[in-house]
């Protein structure tokens, strides 16, 4: 009863009904409507996998996951079962069901990352062969089709010839005796074809009147000569009414034969349709997955701007105002936390909040705050919030608050379960024998079953006792405290100061030994010191502005919040002499505590400032580092250029050397016989040159920028920064600054970082050689076995004649499909169809010389 009124006071239902909102189903917005936070750990574990392979498929893909044709089909289900008879609408809903959940089925099978989900559809059948029969018995207006048996199609051909027998006498008659009709029109009463008769020319057309005009001046008549032809025709309606319920029949039991199977396609339907709208709902409120930790293992809740789902939805949804985020980091050792500040400060709201994050982790839904996410799964998540005052049940503010804060405790503390105890005398000592647990005292006189606690059970070693002295069976009684989350609002109040000071200080210090965590909001000045008396206690308050007089809603830890009363009444303009009153009355005590926590405050927002300048500092040194970095690149650039252009001139010079040796050759070969000396001279100079220097390497082109319209650049001549607005073939481009646009040339502009712009300086080239002509495929040659007709028929049995066909054509590598113009559903069924398939390459619609908008061409892998 307790964890229903926590969830009626964090307002989880309100929740679930903006997660409804997400879903694509009926059935997947009834399950989020009543979502309720499951019992074990592993269970929103498991949520919580669906739920990140959901998130991963919606942000990954275009689509996501799509349950089109999902119909709610329990009841349909349940009355197949009791041997009702289906009607062709529910019969539709089945087999669009069955449709859907094997679209949903393929598309998971063929994704990847996601063994929960495959998991989950693993095992679905989705029985085709069911809903291929119904699809050939029902048509889409839900009625029994022509085709579903040859005896229901004999009857319907006789019921149409017995139609059109009727209607042409009575055109006949019409034709005949048009004078004596009040309108010559053929119209139905009571399932039978009758003329309005004036009621004075009744004898003109005998026959039987079935109905009158509300004036009496028109009489609906059916003329004798086809009374014989009408109850032939009500005969043939029956039997066609008979031969169409034993179609539906036959299929309704078909369905009850595999009813618990479809039950579980509606199951998995139901789970991935919940797990996508945590998915999309996680999505649109920005939260993340949260990660449950062990506080026994020294882990700490780290819940950063930490937000409300229903202010953010309020926000969005209702124009409200902007959701202050809060940051909530809970030591391990810490079991209670004491929220103080002022009224309307946001108190209440962060023990919401807190409370609504806990209760989306365990079911499976991220949390609205920044990562890391990280708390502890509670087992119970108890609340006090609100004023439970009732006037029929004679309860006031306090008595409601107590009656709910014992209800809290009775369920924080297991059942006190019952353990049969024999005590026995062994030796000097007493021995209780406990189910499978032992515990042994040096003193048997001081130990009474009674007293038994869990601290002196000891694991037993299955041996059996000696037993000396048989006592009497007696029993022993043990509590355990669970994981539990308490949360209070205003712990204590409704009742005398003192008194409910002390009452408040008892409960959270019993709180402290029996719960994992308790988070309580109080007035009280006494419950700010007890974080100094125990470590298990911590201090946090919402912060207040005394210059404009509001809560900032902020959420400082550490630091007990500061009374704030008689500031705001002197600023609100009451009475100066008053409030001194008040203040001496009140002692210079809590005025020395409130200048400490003011002082305290003041600190924590200098060094919050202070450390706001330094991830100022910070972020100016990472860019001021990463600018430094392209300098250092373009100066190491610039130095291997230096070095290409320096290996560059050594070469001239030897080349110029070379050239300079040579005429000295040629001078002393015209000469005398020693010029072959200097020739040998010139050729060990070329030799010690090749061997000394090294050919430098071809020059690097300088990596230049291709100008294209919308991108900035420099004109250096102008010392201007433009925008390009057209670029022309010859070389030219139009750019624009500030005002005024202006045409300048390629070889004047370069980019923001200096690189000049490429094909600058046109060189003269060869000309490149003509591309060789590539012959186009050959085109496939329709045939008979790769053309297929599928018009007429529905989409359920053109897949699988196109499926068969597929695997027919695959030596040609093309499928034509003739489906036909009409309304274009088969056209997009079978595009559907072809999109999935895995021997489908693509596909497009025909030219129009080979039928256009009716045939699609299927190009196979």
């Amino acid at each position: 009863m307790i964890q229903s009124e926590t969830l009626e006071l964090l307002e989880w239902s309100r929740l679930c009904q903006h997660l409804a909102t997400f879903a694509a189903t009926k059935l997947g917005a009834f399950a989020a409507r009543y979502l309720h936070p499951p019992a074990t750990q592993p269970e929103s574990l498991d949520l919580l996998a669906q739920t990140k392979e959901a998130y991963q498929l919606e942000t990954s893909l275009d689509t996501g996951l799509t349950f089109d044709g999902i119909q709610d089909i329990g009841e349909s289900l349940e009355r197949a079962e009791l041997q009702g008879i289906l009607s062709g609408e529910e019969l539709l809903a089945i087999a669009t069901t069955l449709a859907g959940v094997r679209r949903l089925r393929r598309f998971i099978e063929d994704q990847e990352d996601v063994p929960i989900l495959k998991e989950l559809v693993a095992d679905s059948r989705t029985y085709p062969e069911l809903e291929q029969e119904i699809h050939r018995c029902i048509d889409d207006r839900g009625d029994v089709a022509d085709r579903a048996t040859p005896k229901l199609a004999g009857i319907r051909t006789q019921i149409k010839s017995l139609r059109d027998r009727i209607y042409e006498i009575l055109q006949g008659i019409v034709q005949r005796k048009g004078g004596a009709l009040q309108q010559q029109l053929i119209t139905q009463r009571a399932d039978r074809f009758v003329l309005p008769v004036k009621a004075p020319q009744k004898d003109a057309i005998p026959g039987i009147v079935h109905d009158t005009s509300s004036t009496g001046a028109t009489l609906y008549v059916e003329p004798k000569a086809i009374v014989s032809l009408g109850n032939q025709l009500r005969t043939r309606r029956r039997q066609e009414q008979v031969e169409a319920e034993a179609v539906r029949r036959a299929l309704s039991q078909q369905v009850a034969a595999v009813k618990p199977d479809l039950e579980r396609l509606l199951v998995v339907a139901t789970t991935l349709d919940l797990a996508t709208a945590k998915a999309r709902y996680s999505l649109w409120l920005e939260a993340n997955p949260p990660r449950f930790i062990d506080r026994n293992q020294n882990e700490s809740i780290t819940l950063r701007q930490l937000r409300h789902p229903l202010l953010v939805w309020q926000q969005k949804h209702e124009q409200g105002t902007s959701v202050v985020p809060i940051d909530v980091q809970i030591q391990s050792y810490i079991r209670v936390v004491a929220i103080t500040g002022p009224n309307t400060g946001g108190k209440t709201v962060t023990l919401k909040t807190f409370g609504l994050a806990a209760l989306m982790a365990k079911a499976g839904l991220f949390v609205p705050a920044r990562e890391p996410v990280e708390l502890p799964w509670f087992d119970q998540i108890l609340a006090d919030i609100g004023d439970e005052q009732s006037i029929e049940q004679s309860l006031s503010t306090f008595s409601g608050h107590i009656r709910r804060i014992s209800r809290i405790i009775e369920a924080i503390t297991t059942p006190k379960e019952e353990l049969q105890v024999d005590r026995l005398k062994v030796g000097g000592s007493q021995e209780f024998q406990v189910g499978r647990l032992k515990v042994l005292r040096e003193q048997p006189d001081n130990l009474q079953p009674d007293n038994l606690q869990p601290d002196n059970l000891q694991p037993d070693n299955l041996q059996p006792a000696n037993l000396e002295e048989p006592w009497p069976k007696g029993h022993a009684t043990r509590t355990t405290p669970r994981a539990s989350l308490v949360l209070l609002d205003e712990v204590g109040a409704g009742t005398d100061p003192a008194e409910g000071s002390a009452l408040a200080i008892a409960l959270l210090k019993y709180l402290a030994n029996t719960t994992q965590l308790t988070i309580a909001t109080t007035h009280y000045g006494e419950l700010k010191a007890l974080k100094y008396q125990d470590e298990r206690f911590e201090n946090a308050s919402v912060e207040f502005d005394d210059q404009t007089l509001s809560p900032t809603y902020r959420l400082l830890w550490g630091i007990p919040g500061r009374s704030n009363a008689l500031s705001i009444a002197r600023r609100l303009g009451l009475n100066p002499s008053v409030v001194d009153q008040a203040q001496t009355l009140l002692g210079g005590a809590s005025e020395d505590v409130n200048e400490v926590i003011a002082g305290l405050e003041a600190q924590r927002r200098t060094q919050e400032t202070k450390a706001q300048q330094a991830n100022q500092l910070l972020q100016q040194a990472e860019s001021l580092h990463q600018e430094l970095s392209e300098r250092a690149k373009l100066l190491q650039e610039r130095e291997r250029e230096l070095k290409l252009s320096q290996e560059r001139s050594v070469q001239d010079a030897i080349a110029q050397a070379k050239k300079e040796i040579a005429q000295v050759i040629r001078q002393l070969q015209q000469g005398s016989q020693t010029a072959q000396n200097a020739q040998k001279a010139t050729n060990a100079l070329k030799e010690i040159a090749q061997r000394q220097i090294p050919a430098a390497p071809p020059p690097k082109p300088k990596p230049g920028f291709r100008p294209k319209v919308g991108d900035r650049i420099r004109i250096p001549r102008l010392n201007q920064t433009a925008e390009i607005i057209s670029a022309a073939d010859n070389g030219e481009l139009t750019v624009r600054f500030g005002l005024m646009k202006m045409t300048v040339a390629l070889a004047d502009v370069e980019s923001l970082d200096g690189q000049k712009p490429e094909n600058v300086v046109k060189t003269t080239s060869k000309p490149a050689p003509a591309p060789t002509p590539v012959s186009p495929p050959a085109t496939a040659v329709r045939t008979s076995k790769n053309t297929i007709d599928i018009r007429g028929s529905r989409v359920a049995n053109a897949e699988i004649d196109i499926d068969q066909a597929i695997s027919k054509a695959i030596e040609f590598g093309v499928l034509w499909i003739i489906h036909g113009k009409g309304t274009g559903r088969l056209r997009q069924g079978v595009h559907a169809f072809l999109e999935q398939h895995p021997l489908v390459e693509r596909f497009k619609l025909a030219e129009q010389s080979e039928g256009g908008t009716g045939v699609t061409v299927a190009y196979l892998k």
